[in-house]
């Protein structure tokens, strides 16, 4: 297969590795033309992913044009925030192209999803999109890993299968696209609590507890957005949730930890300066969507007024019991 992947950072670097473990003919963008030149030189992106090198066969460019011309399967591996202005780019050159969007999050201002802008903007169905439990550096050992593929046009799956599936990537399919979408975004949201809790010293118990809690939470959001519940249980759901929930490889944990560690103001803003957390950028997006629905989840309230508006993290323990958010100010939790 001809495929052009567009994102150069650590997640699509990790996909180039099993594309090229596959065989497959492989065209990489970046928009950032001291990137490709480093690309070219060393093969090796050293910030986002310093250990792996890219195949020599895979080819390297800055050409919109060339990176869509006569590609079976176009894959979407950049940070959400970027989206739209790639689609601008992409519109001209975009026919009946396979798009596989690999990016997660949701739109700051506009509440879409990746999908959406998508299928909007290059006006288009056969898009697909994978969500699961999958670290880039992971994705780079040939150890087994499992993602959910979610389209309504099953051509776009069978491409995507043929992409990236082999003896130790396993992929799970499905048409509930919106469901992948929210599943990929609320575990970044979720994992922000997950990390608060590691930054408070809560016990191993009191960790199952939240994410037990944040299935049922999940299941609710999905019931929300009309899409079928039983994509919690997917690869897009409990598995990436218990990912990105139990590790520090994870920036959103990460990002949570620190918050929970309490520090000054600026410690926050040189840590988001300097690592891109989408779990903080789709924690805004998910709570106005929300609230727009009039549908309340109390997980997101409270997580959203302990990052945002500056609440003690300490809430957090309370809330597990009594489930109530911002009411129970006191008595304090022990410490």
């Amino acid at each position: 297969m001809k495929i052009g992947l567009f994102g150069t950072g650590a997640y699509g670097i990790a996909l180039c590795s099993i594309l090229s473990h596959n065989n497959h003919d492989i065209t990489m963008w970046t928009k950032i033309e001291k990137e490709k030149e480093e690309l070219l030189t060393t093969r090796c992106n050293k910030e986002k992913l310093p250990n792996y090198k890219i195949d020599a066969k895979v080819k390297i460019t800055s050409d919109i044009e060339e990176t869509v011309k006569d590609k079976d399967l176009l894959i979407i591996a950049i940070p959400a925030a970027f989206v739209t202005s790639l689609c601008e780019e992409l519109e001209p050159y975009i026919k009946d192209n396979h798009i596989l969007i690999a990016t997660k999050g949701i739109e700051q201002g506009t509440g879409l999803f990746i999908n959406e802008i998508v299928e909007q903007k290059l006006n288009t169905n056969n898009v697909a999109v994978i969500s699961g439990p999958s670290f880039a550096i992971d994705l780079t050992t040939g150890m087994p890993a499992g993602l959910t593929v979610a389209s309504k046009t099953p051509e776009t799956i069978l491409l995507t299968r043929q992409a990236l599936q082999n003896n130790y990537i396993k992929l799970r399919d499905t048409t509930d696209v919106i469901g992948v979408e929210i599943c990929g975004s609320i575990k970044n949201v979720i994992a922000l609590a997950a990390g608060m809790l590691e930054g408070l010293k809560a016990n191993e118990s009191t960790k199952a507890m939240l994410l037990t809690e944040a299935v049922h939470d999940m299941e609710n959001i999905l019931d929300a957005f009309d899409c079928d519940k039983r994509t919690v249980t997917s690869f897009a759901g409990i598995g990436d949730l218990l990912l990105t929930c139990t590790s520090t490889k994870s920036r959103n944990y990460s990002f949570g930890k620190l918050i929970g560690e309490k520090p000054n103001k600026e410690e926050i803003d040189n840590y988001l300066k300097n690592t891109t957390v989408e779990g903080f950028y789709t924690l805004e997006s998910i709570y106005q969507v929300l609230k727009n629905r009039k549908v309340t989840i109390p997980i997101i309230d409270l997580i959203y007024e302990i990052i945002v508006n500056g609440k003690d993290p300490k809430l957090l323990l309370l809330f597990l019991v009594y489930k109530s958010c911002l009411l129970y100010t006191s008595p304090s939790p022990r410490d």
